[in-house]
């Protein structure tokens, strides 16, 4: 991806920032970097930089189960924070930010610390004439001293405070960021891709997981599973509670944060109460499967019996049924509940082991007394 030419400044530099990347931080230091430009920033602390490429990894890896890195700090720096704040994964970024700014944990603060030895410093070492070649084996000081030698870099060092430690954006970098900001996003978003794709072959919709869980849209699923159940009473799986058309929540039976798609064969009706309760976990494979298969075949079933039914369902196939494969093999005419039911276990039994694997854990519901705040598909 190409970035834009600039007469004052070495963009060529800037675009091998990630030739030779083995760990993840340089990523999210720059975009910690241009997140802060992009405010009106030019003077930018360790702390509030660090912090931000804290809460930027937090979805990723407690959310989306996403591997950052072998023995990678930052990832290993949100479990703990996770652990030690309770705080649900879909939380919002300013109480993130706010529970950073304030604690006092001195492990935490120690792996902050450690965050800073080596990214701010390496990260613009494509544009470091003088320390070619020579050894990066020096003090902080030294390092910032000679680094700030140097001609036309993106930022130079203050005076070193630990983590009160600031560096200064230069000018003509701060305008060309502010002026190219959504290629340098996405110039930025591109190598983050290529990266964790590399880090976590067997994770699908890496894209759609750079971010905060969003919203999805699901009118349309809504509206099938509303008209089915006008057609014929069904309970959901998991409570066995009957279930109203007209208040239903739409469960993915592999959740949302690993699958990253709203594929028809994935989805479900259930209460509101119950979705909230299992979140982002993975329904028990040996209690629910089948079950879950059962409601998949009523369903079935209807839109082969019911034009009504077949309508909604070619509607809602238009954006939630992408596979031309899995649409034949699930929803050709003429299959009994066995045939259906072991080509649905061929589709999804693949995705849930690999969900498994990325450490999503097992869930059985036990009643509303175990229900948690948590309200994600």
């Amino acid at each position: 991806m190409q970035l834009p030419y600039s007469d004052e400044l070495e963009i060529q530099y800037l675009s091998r920032l990630f030739d030779n990347t083995s760990e993840c931080y340089k990523f999210f230091w720059l975009q910690a970097i241009v997140t802060k430009v992009l405010e009106g920033k030019t003077v930018l602390t360790y702390e509030e930089l660090i912090d931000e490429m804290i809460v930027d990894a937090w979805y990723m890896v407690t959310e989306y189960h996403l591997n950052l890195g072998p023995r990678d700090t930052l990832e290993r720096v949100v479990h703990d924070i996770q652990k030690l704040s309770g705080m649900k994964s879909s939380e919002k970024k300013s109480v993130l930010l706010d529970y950073l700014k304030n604690c006092q944990d001195p492990e935490i603060n120690r792996q902050k610390r450690t965050l800073t030895r080596n990214v701010p410093y390496r990260l613009q070492a494509p544009f470091l004439n003088q320390l070619k070649g020579k050894g990066w084996n020096v003090s902080e000081s030294e390092l910032a001293a000679r680094i700030n030698r140097e001609r036309r870099l993106i930022y130079y060092f203050n005076a070193l405070n630990g983590m009160e430690t600031t560096i200064s954006i230069q000018e003509e970098w701060y305008q060309y960021i502010h002026k190219n900001q959504e290629i340098v996003k996405g110039w930025l978003q591109y190598n983050m891709i290529i990266y964790l794709q590399k880090r976590n072959p067997s994770v699908p919709g890496i894209a759609d997981k750079l971010y905060p869980p969003q919203e999805r849209k699901l009118e349309k699923v809504k509206k099938y599973w509303r008209l089915l159940l006008t057609l014929k009473p069904m309970q959901e799986i998991y409570g066995h509670n009957q279930l109203d058309s007209q208040d239903i929540s739409i469960d993915h039976f592999v959740p949302w944060s690993f699958v990253a798609h709203d594929e028809l064969w994935n989805l479900h009706p259930t209460t509101r109460s119950i979705n909230s309760s299992k979140s982002n976990h993975l329904p028990d494979w040996d209690t629910y499967f089948r079950e879950f298969a059962w409601v998949e075949y009523g369903a079935y079933e209807l839109v082969e019996k019911n034009e009504r039914a077949r309508v909604e369902f070619d509607k809602c196939a238009k954006d939630h049924l992408n596979s031309a494969d899995i649409r034949y093999r699930l929803y050709r005419d003429g299959q009994n509940f066995p045939t259906f039911c072991e080509q649905l276990e061929g589709v999804i039994r693949p995705v849930y082991q690999s969900a498994q694997n990325c450490g999503f854990d097992s869930w059985i519901y036990h009643g509303e007394e175990n229900e948690s705040d948590n309200i994600l598909l």
